[in-house]
Parts: structure tokens; C-alpha cells; sequence
């Protein structure tokens, strides 16, 4: 069984270490971290994740600049991307599905269910990899 390779782009250094840790521990998975839209984009490029968990309100270039840099790519089109936001109304909901993100989860996430959300929203199959 290969390990499913998460990449987490979030300004917040605490959020990153408790999603990393999560995914880690819980979820058995690596976990690739970037603070910045530019430092993900360039990670994501780079590292080729199974999938993007990314923050939507960050400075400089936002979740949605980085998402749509990110699905302008040639190199990173095709890599799931979930926005984690605390922006949670169906009206942000629907702009997000819009865009073409593959799933929302909302901030403040619980930690111990993190990794099964990520897994339900892209339909992983934990079963499956185990038998592949």
C-alpha cells in the first residue's frame, strides 16, 4: 500500500501543524506543507501530491488566485483540490463548487476526523488501497 501524499497550503502556522499532525497520525499519510499560495504552487509542481488541502483566505495571492494558477498548470491541473475555510455560507459554498473545487471542509475542522473527511469528499476508498 502506497502512502497518499497530502499537499497543505495555509498561512497559519497552527493549522498547519494540527492538520499535519492529524493526517500523519491518524490518517497514516505524508504530509507536504507550504505558508503561502506562491510556496504551495511551486511545492505542488514539484512534489506531485495525491491532493491539495488549501486555505482560502491567505494574503498576497488567496486560495482562489492559487487554485485557479494551480488549474492553469499543466503539471498540476489534474491534483484534487479541497478548500479549507472558516467561509461556510451556502453562497461562498456555491462560488467554490463553481470554480471547480473538488470538495469544502470548514474550519475549525476536528482533527481525529480529518483524514476521513478528506477521504469521503474525493471518494478514496481506504479499503480498496489496502487490496490494491
Amino acid at each position: 500500500m502506497t502512502k497518499k501524499r497530502i499537499l497543505l497550503i495555509d498561512d497559519q502556522d497552527d493549522i498547519r501543524e494540527v492538520a499535519q499532525l492529524s493526517l500523519e497520525m491518524v490518517g497514516g499519510w505524508q504530509v507536504i506543507t507550504g505558508s503561502s499560495g506562491r510556496e504551495g504552487i511551486a511545492k505542488a509542481e514539484l512534489e506531485q501530491p495525491d491532493a491539495i488541502l488549501l486555505d482560502v483566505m491567505m494574503p498576497e495571492l488567496d486560495g482562489f488566485a492559487t487554485f485557479q494558477e494551480l488549474r492553469a498548470n499543466q503539471a498540476t491541473k489534474q491534483i484534487p483540490v479541497i478548500f479549507l475555510t472558516a467561509k461556510v455560507s451556502s453562497d461562498d459554498r456555491r462560488q467554490f463548487f463553481e470554480l471547480g473545487v473538488n470538495g469544502v471542509i470548514t474550519k475549525p475542522f476536528d482533527p481525529m476526523s480529518l483524514a476521513t473527511e478528506i477521504e469521503t469528499t474525493l471518494g478514496w476508498d481506504s479499503s480498496l488501497i489496502d487490496n490494491g
